[in-house]
């Protein structure tokens, strides 16, 4: 119907709830979804064939996202949906969250509490943080704002703007159990492998507009530069272009040794220029509203687009 808001306004409300609420205090979704997801991976996480462990994982998988998406679909089909939609997106991104646990990391290195500072990173990465130097902190948080802007906020757009609720609802809850589930450990190894995979595929094309989104709102030289010579040697192949072109926008210079599980992994350098600083806190944060911004735009142009090649 003609009188239904555009997706382009159904985001810029979601993103202004979050602004405005921040994350659900008590009774969060993910929250119950994660208590769920733990409990299904207890009782079916024991085969560690690599054959029968995946095909586990697999199904593990479907069985938590496949009804939650049916559910999305049937609350959304309806004239008042787009409310249920604008609720959906608003659950699922965390932009108001990741500026209040990266400000907090700030402060506490504007005061000099490293203890605080150290406190407050951990709650940020899966890093080992005490271990974590002045520089070490500041770059950490923000490879962290950078890569959750992507995870916990462009990607929940793109797959909103492509799905609407259910699409969101399907990203948010597989991006959650790759958080989960999606690690290198023995423990994951098979079980996991289903998760971090079909997270990569989600994430493939949000994350290249993530990275391309960071360039045109910095330094865009310096960041396209540092997306195509650096992101391959990262590690993950979502996570590289998004922090590589991040880092470039931003001038500066990240990755580098960091203790995961006691043990010290060295990691490629991302960026370039001198090494993070406190200061690049609130400049990447800077980075991510100039993003959004840039991404609400993008959404609302391609939306006229569409409608002037179905007028």
């Amino acid at each position: 119907m003609s009188w239904l808001p555009t997706p382009a306004l159904l985001i810029i409300a979601a993103c202004l709830l979050d602004w405005r609420l921040g994350e659900p205090r008590r009774w969060h979704p993910l929250v119950g979804f994660g208590t769920l997801a733990s409990r299904l991976e207890h009782h079916m996480n024991h085969l560690q064939g690599a054959i029968s462990g995946r095909a586990a994982g697999l199904l593990a998988w479907l069985m938590l996202l496949l009804p939650a998406v049916l559910v999305a679909i049937l609350i959304t089909w309806h004239p008042l949906g787009w409310l249920i939609d604008v609720l959906l997106l608003y659950l699922a991104i965390g932009a108001r969250s990741l500026h209040l646990h990266a400000m907090r990391v700030f402060e506490a290195l504007q005061a000099r509490d490293m203890v605080r500072a150290r406190e407050a990173v951990g709650m940020m990465v899966s890093r080992d943080s005490k271990k974590l130097s002045r520089g070490q902190i500041a770059s950490a948080t923000v490879e962290s704002v950078l890569e959750n802007g992507n995870d916990a906020i462009f990607a929940a757009i793109f797959w909103f703007a492509l799905l609407g609720g259910p699409g969101v609802v399907a990203y948010r809850l597989a991006n959650t159990l790759d958080a989960m589930w999606g690690y290198r450990t023995p423990r994951y190894r098979y079980f996991g492998w289903a998760a971090a995979r079909l997270d990569d595929v989600f994430n493939l094309i949000p994350a290249r507009l993530t990275a391309l989104a960071y360039a045109l709102c910095g330094h865009t030289w310096s960041a396209l530069k540092c997306w195509f010579t650096q992101a391959r040697t990262w590690y993950s192949p979502n996570a590289g272009p998004v922090m590589a072109a991040g880092a470039g926008a931003l001038q500066v210079r990240l990755g580098g040794r960091a203790p995961y599980h006691g043990v010290w992994k060295d990691r490629p350098h991302l960026g370039l220029g001198a090494a993070a600083e406190a200061a690049h806190i609130p400049a990447s944060l800077a980075l991510i509203r100039r993003s959004m911004m840039l991404w609400c735009v993008g959404v609302l142009v391609a939306w006229l687009i569409w409608k002037l090649l179905h007028a």
